[in-house]
């Protein structure tokens, strides 16, 4: 296959080069009686709505590692930034790396421009990120915040598409999960009823797909009240600092190093 030179401009527009050899690949496995690798099936339900004042995120704690429970108590819900905050379903390496990296971007904006980042600023940082990626990483979001123009939510795809929505779901459980948004969701809703609601619809999925399951997980996000943090860790009881001599010293050996300067340059900086 043709590939640019050192020297040479990549060209403009998609390029397929991984396409032909993933076919070429596969081609030559079914020669010697072997296939590739085959993409796992991954369990979650998350879900978010909005509400009278703020939003609320809920999702699932089972990370299923194909038929094996590998955690019980994983944490979807991802922090953004302190108002906006994001439930990841799919494969949780992709969602955890994704998120964090999304986190430090925003944060970076934030310190650029003086402000305090908007949910729309998350929602086309994603949107990029996964576009660039065409499907090759695996975390479908639920976005959710709420910054100087209201609350906010929206749905990020595996390949960047995105939709905002005043209710929705993702994951293997989505499906039992939008019954009941469906069924009960009304706008304006109280704080305590939207949290209600998002329990019920976790619930849903858990009771009705295998690959979720376990606790239910609620962030409320507000303009006075960020969040609620969800699977905390408990402070350290022990104490790791020590006294001075606690670990006796054997020998002490100092040896002075003799400096040559090689090459020294003074620039001044332009005023």
């Amino acid at each position: 296959m043709a590939t640019p030179s050192g020297d040479q401009a990549p060209l403009a527009g998609f390029s397929f080069e991984n396409c032909k050899r993933n076919a070429l690949i596969e081609g030559e496995a079914s020669k010697v009686g072997c296939s590739l690798p085959s993409a796992r099936k991954t369990g979650t339900t998350i879900c978010g709505v909005v509400f009278k004042g703020g939003v609320v995120l809920g999702a699932d704690t089972r990370a299923t590692k194909g038929i094996v429970v590998a955690d019980k108590n994983c944490s979807k819900i991802h922090y953004i930034s302190p108002k906006i905050y994001c439930c990841g379903a799919g494969t949780a390496a992709d969602t955890e790396m994704t998120t964090q990296l999304i986190s430090s971007n925003l944060e970076l904006h934030a310190l650029f421009t003086g402000r305090q980042p908007r949910v729309v600023t998350a929602n086309r940082m994603l949107q990029q990120m996964l576009f660039s990626y065409q499907g090759y990483i695996d975390p479908a979001l639920v976005l959710g915040g709420v910054d100087c123009n209201g609350p906010h939510l929206y749905t990020i795809c595996l390949h960047g598409s995105s939709d905002k929505l005043p209710y929705v779901t993702m994951g293997s459980g989505s499906l039992a999960a939008m019954a009941v948004f469906e069924d009960r969701y009304k706008p304006d809703m109280e704080e305590e009823e939207a949290k209600q609601l998002v329990r019920d619809a976790i619930a849903a999925g858990i009771t009705n797909d295998l690959g979720s399951g376990r606790n239910v997980d609620l962030c409320v996000i507000t303009e006075d009240k960020p969040h609620n943090e969800v699977n905390q860790r408990r402070v350290r009881t022990g104490n790791y600092r020590y006294k001075r001599g606690t670990t006796g010293v054997l020998t002490t050996v100092v040896q002075l190093l003799d400096p040559e300067v090689v090459e020294e340059t003074i620039q001044t900086m332009d005023k």
